[in-house]
């Protein structure tokens, strides 16, 4: 019965890797991928791992584990750590007789372990992509991350600011040009008038965050969020002169990449819910004081409708690294 080995950090885990496991499976009766785990990964090691169970899961052939690097050592020579390796190897994986790579250190290693060497693609020519240059452009390589991963890389933009100053359409707008999704602001699908109790707010907020969450794995690349859960917050408070804790905590359940907080020099647009169009200015002053009081970058942007467009989509290009 033959035992193989693939091993690697898998920071991301990628189509590549995912060719390799399954060259590798095919060659053996059992196969063990093991994610090795440093304390100066990037990606939560956690997070690593369930993607790697979630994707392997449906071949029973394969065992999936997480391992600490105890000889994490990046001054080491690559022949001294490798020896090392082979030896954590044979002692943590005593019944495997080959292993599977796709990389430089796999000659020396063999020579250390004793182990039998299978490589796959050293050049990458097959699948061109590394999970260094992924996570440094993650939209140039996206058709190379499996949709369990994508959600970690998807660039969130949140239009913020006050009533009537076109957020709704401009994400749809934005949505559509490059090709993705946004999220509404499913406060106005959820009420029918501006009589409020602080359960409303806990409500919104909670099913605001719900929904970034969701449209996150489908999205492509990037995501336009129409408002946010501070936006909750601040409306609490002008209807309720309270804001429920709970809604500080779910604000720091989704990170956005960028802020674009959105001037007033529109027409004010009323409708059976805009209540504040006295008040926009104050208003304006309060959403950017919000920003500035947690630190969080933003651009401010103005103009017509094209010009807010080719603004943000500016700012877009740029964290898509497409600029």
């Amino acid at each position: 019965m033959t035992t193989g080995l693939v091993f690697g950090k898998f920071m991301p885990v990628h189509s590549g890797h995912l060719a390799l496991i399954e060259f590798a499976r095919r060659q053996c009766d059992r196969l063990i991928v093991s994610m090795t785990m440093s304390p100066d990964d990037v990606i939560s090691p956690d997070l690593r791992l369930r993607w790697l169970t979630e994707l392997l899961a449906p071949y029973p052939s394969i065992e999936v584990v997480g391992e600490t690097n105890e000889f994490h050592d990046p001054t080491l020579p690559l022949w001294e750590a490798t020896k090392l390796w082979a030896a954590f190897i044979k002692r943590r994986f005593p019944d495997v007789s080959v292993f599977f790579s796709s990389e430089d250190y796999a000659v020396p290693l063999a020579h250390h372990s004793g182990l039998r060497h299978v490589a796959f693609d050293p050049p990458r020519q097959q699948i061109p992509v590394s999970a260094t240059l992924i996570r440094q452009q993650p939209a140039r390589y996206w058709a190379f991350i499996p949709e369990v991963v994508r959600p970690y890389f998807v660039k969130k933009i949140c239009l913020y600011g006050p009533e009537s100053v076109g957020k709704t359409t401009l994400a749809q707008q934005l949505a559509t040009d490059y090709e993705t999704i946004f999220v509404p602001e499913v406060a106005r699908a959820m009420i029918t008038s501006n009589d409020f109790v602080l359960d409303d707010f806990i409500r919104i907020g909670q099913a605001q965050t719900d929904a970034v969450r969701q449209a996150e794995r489908h999205a492509n690349r990037i995501l336009f969020c129409d408002t946010d859960v501070i936006t909750t917050q601040i409306y609490s408070e002008i209807y309720l002169h309270e804001v429920p804790s709970v809604l500080y905590e779910l604000e720091h359940q989704v990170h956005y990449d960028a802020y674009i907080l959105l001037d007033i020099d529109v027409p004010w647009v009323a409708d059976e819910l805009r209540d504040q169009g006295h008040r926009r200015l104050e208003l304006l002053t309060r959403f950017r004081k919000e920003l500035d009081m947690r630190k969080l970058p933003y651009n401010f942007v103005s103009g017509s409708q094209s010009e807010r467009i080719k603004s943000i989509r500016t700012i877009a290009d740029t964290l898509l690294s497409i600029a």
